[in-house]
């Protein structure tokens, strides 16, 4: 069987990583999205897909569009080059897999939530936001639908309380990769999907803001959503934002803690006044300075005013 593998993110290179070491199913192409600029000197860097290609020696091809003529029969060719017809793997790509390429081929999307919970984007994120006590992996047959198709294998994963989006996320690239190789080995049934969709919409600026007229509990749990890859921020007065990148829950909440909408200092340690409830902030990171403790913050930049 000749596999084709669509894929950017660190996620996706992970589960690439395991496809490639198998004995039938290394890609006889991977496909990523193109180099961008990055950083604060926007220089042009690889998406970890392609850079887990090109270490591992794997055909690579980056289209500005997959969806373009030369991308899909660039596409059949690598699929073609098998003895078996060909199958396509999506792993959180990051664009829209269209016709020609949704009806040429079978493609399989490794997505890690536990489908209909949590279609999207952004589904580990949303996932430890909302509270869920358990979260997943999904192999689906791709369809024109966003994450509608028919799933084929699912496997659960518990979310501990202390889960950061790097932690519940290292052990979902795991287990998608086993399901993965699953579903190529034994071609188990689709069937379709049962109960409610919820959706996990992209993360955007919003999603960011730790606003202290929301509950502590609730702002405790973006952080570990964004922790390390996006980063929850506070915002200071004058627009500023102060990054927010590890943060519990206080116990200072039955009258010695800040009011709501209150940043105090209470020997060392940072607290958010939220509604209900406090939060401390443990590791934060001022503009354009590095990630610090809390205590180190405080001594360096004093007590700073919240936005109104």
């Amino acid at each position: 069987m000749s596999v084709v593998y669509l894929g950017t993110s660190e996620f996706a290179g992970a589960v690439l990583e395991r496809l490639a070491v198998s004995e039938s199913h290394r890609p006889s192409l991977v496909v990523t999205r193109p180099d961008r600029p990055s950083g604060r000197g926007r220089r042009l860097a690889s998406p970890p897909v392609a850079d887990v290609a090109k270490r591992l020696g794997l055909a690579l091809a980056q289209p500005q569009r997959v969806n373009d003529p030369d991308a899909v029969a660039e596409i059949a060719a690598a699929g073609a080059r098998g003895p078996q017809p060909p199958v396509l793997v999506v792993c959180a790509y990051g664009a829209l897999i269209a016709e020609p390429l949704l009806s040429a081929q079978p493609i399989l999307n490794v997505h890690p939530s536990l489908l209909p919970r949590w279609r999207g984007a952004a589904p580990v994120e949303r996932a430890i936001m909302a509270g869920d006590e358990q979260t997943g992996v999904s192999i689906m047959r791709l369809t024109a639908g966003l994450d509608e198709g028919p799933v084929c294998l699912a496997g659960n994963e518990p979310i501990a309380p202390d889960d950061t989006y790097g932690t519940l996320s290292g052990r979902l690239q795991g287990l998608g990769a086993e399901l993965l190789l699953r579903a190529l080995d034994e071609s188990p049934p689709f069937v379709a999907q049962v109960g409610e969709a919820s959706y996990a919409e992209k993360i955007g600026p919003e999603d960011r803001r730790l606003d202290p007229s929301r509950p502590a509990v609730e702002l405790e749990r973006t952080v570990r959503a964004l922790q390390p890859h996006i980063g929850a921020r506070l915002m200071l007065a004058g627009g500023q934002p102060l990054g927010v990148i590890a943060a519990l829950l206080s116990a200072d909440a039955d009258g010695e803690g800040p009011a709501p909408g209150e940043l105090a200092a209470r020997d060392g340690r940072l607290l958010l006044g939220a509604s209900p409830g406090v939060l401390e902030l443990t590791v934060v990171q001022p503009p354009g300075g590095r990630a610090m403790a809390a205590g180190d913050y405080l001594r360096g930049h004093g007590l700073p005013p919240l936005a109104s």
